[in-house]
């Protein structure tokens, strides 16, 4: 993900988690640590016309990791782009070291929770009210990535469709995307 994907991240952002959506400041934020040594890892899923159809994000620090984020826009839900989304961050939480990797799903989300396990996601504990403003609790689950092979496959039921993202050496602008004025002191939360 760079700073050019977050209006559509945004968007579908908005689309998806309507109640409990990331502001613009949030991805930002996150994206600035999204470098190499940083503690985030932020990738997206694009048509082949560039439409974001899907993200995921990562915090690894000291040997922890956690799934900051995963949506799939809905129009793609069901295809394996989620799955794909998470085998990336999984993949990475290896590389980075990482014994374990948490997440906190909806309590009433039970298809993402069928997503997790089928990946080895465990239960580990509830949040209460974590999810504002609707107060819904959060299901927290964890991965040992020590039991997870070195390069884990996503689920054999779901094939992910071949959906180009941006290469990690693309670190340039594009030339259809300027860069817009950037506000340096913009929180996180």
């Amino acid at each position: 993900m760079r700073w050019w994907h977050i209006a559509p991240v945004l968007a579908l952002e908005l689309e998806l988690f309507p109640e409990d959506a990331w502001s613009a400041g949030m991805f930002w934020s996150e994206l600035a640590d999204a470098h190499p040594g940083g503690t985030r890892h932020y990738t997206v899923a694009v048509t082949p016309d560039g439409a974001v159809v899907g993200y995921a994000g990562l915090m690894a620090v000291g040997g922890d990791g956690d799934v900051q984020t995963i949506a799939v826009d809905g129009r793609h839900q069901g295809t394996g782009l989620g799955a794909a989304l998470l085998t990336d961050l999984v993949r990475e939480a290896a590389r980075r070291g990482c014994a374990d990797l948490l997440l906190e799903v909806r309590v009433d989300n039970t298809r993402a929770q069928r997503l997790y396990e089928r990946f080895g996601f465990e239960p580990v504990g509830i949040r209460r009210g974590y999810y504002q403003p609707a107060g819904i609790d959060a299901l927290v689950m964890r991965l040992d990535l020590a039991a997870v092979p070195a390069a884990p496959a996503a689920p054999a039921d779901r094939t992910a469709p071949a959906v180009p993202a941006a290469a990690p050496e693309d670190l340039d602008e594009p030339a259809d995307h300027p860069r817009p004025d950037v506000k340096k002191d913009t929180p996180h939360g």
